[in-house]
């Protein structure tokens, strides 16, 4: 019927909820990502996702590996069943040996998913072999890092911050809860992703403001939007920073890369190992120690800064400035540029 017309204009529509159908939000249980993800992957199973995949999923969850794990995994079989014969090996074979826009490691993971996906079903196959060269990962500097953070927005650059100052996985980063804040001794705790250890964790005065100054909407610090769109929106940010530099090196910096500068830091400030695998939460000092050999700081330049107040002193500690020699009533602090 036409719009306009009194047959098509609908009048017992309600705009405003009833007093009965009214939710306190705050109080609703909070569904994880993975629940949200569950949920549409078996919307999808009619669809056009394979009811393998799905089971596959299900499998996964049963045998308690990580929601990061299971998204990631789920996602490279639904691919693999699109492009190819999901119950043909040899199919699965030829798909990844043409796809040369694949590196060695990207190949090597998800062979290892597949034959994952094989022991899910009960069967094998002679998988292809695929080894990643072994590559120590890109250590921005401070300055490069800054400018990034400054060019994102107050929530994303919050993000940012805490990821540098803490060395936190981006995963872990995003659980945090405002309970998990301690105003007074200036730290948060963190909840370990990938069977690690948990820790907490200093972090500045200006971090813990602007923690703060976040909207309190959620039992989550970063709640309100979920971890993907963040990502999303930093990356644009990035090309964005990228081009006004005339700088591309800030196009290689990850929410992961963030975790390798602190703890290269850490290890070139305290040359102390075990004190960069607590850091970390690392149970095997073995994914520790290539931290190591990351950065030969024996030339590093250094910026230098001079306190004359305790003040001073105090925040420049927390920016991570080293106290090196007293200078005419004065302190002197560097840190590597």
């Amino acid at each position: 019927k036409p719009l306009k017309s009194s047959q098509g204009i609908v009048a017992n529509s309600q705009i405003c909820v009833t007093a009965e159908g009214t939710k306190n939000l705050a109080a609703e249980p909070q569904e994880s990502g993975f629940l949200r993800r569950n949920k549409a992957l078996q919307v999808q199973a009619n669809a056009n996702v394979p009811e393998k995949v799905v089971n596959y999923m299900l499998w996964l969850k049963k045998q308690g590996y990580a929601e990061s794990t299971i998204f990631n995994r789920v996602k490279i079989i639904k691919y693999l069943a699109k492009h190819a014969n999901i119950d043909d090996p040899e199919s699965i074979k030829e798909l990844i040996a043409k796809k040369d826009s694949w590196s060695l490691g990207r190949k090597e993971i998800i062979v290892e998913c597949y034959s994952n996906f094989l022991l899910c079903v009960g069967r094998t196959w002679n998988p292809p072999k695929y080894k990643a060269i072994e590559k120590l990962p890109f250590i921005p500097t401070e300055s490069e890092i800054d400018y990034l953070i400054a060019a994102c927005g107050n929530k994303t650059g919050t993000f940012l911050q805490l990821l540098k100052e803490t060395g936190a996985r981006c995963g872990e980063a995003w659980q945090l809860e405002w309970t998990d804040i301690d105003t007074e001794r200036n730290t948060v705790r963190i909840t370990p992703e990938k069977h690690s250890n948990p820790r907490i964790l200093k972090i500045s005065q200006r971090l813990k403001e602007r923690l703060l100054d976040l909207p309190k909407n959620s039992k989550y610090v970063f709640g309100g939007t979920n971890l993907k769109t963040t990502m999303r929106l930093f990356e644009r940010s990035r090309k964005l920073a990228a081009a006004k530099s005339k700088n591309p090196r800030l196009n290689k910096i990850t929410f992961h890369t963030l975790r390798h500068w602190k703890a290269t830091m850490e290890y070139h400030r305290t040359k102390d190992i075990l004190h960069v695998m607590r850091l970390l939460g690392h149970k095997n000092i073995k994914n520790t120690m290539r931290y190591t050999q990351l950065v030969d700081f024996g030339e590093q330049d250094y910026t230098v800064k001079v306190a004359w107040t305790l003040e001073e002193s105090v925040k420049l500690l927390e920016a991570g400035f080293q106290y090196v020699c007293d200078h005419q009533n004065a302190k002197l602090f560097r840190k590597p540029k």
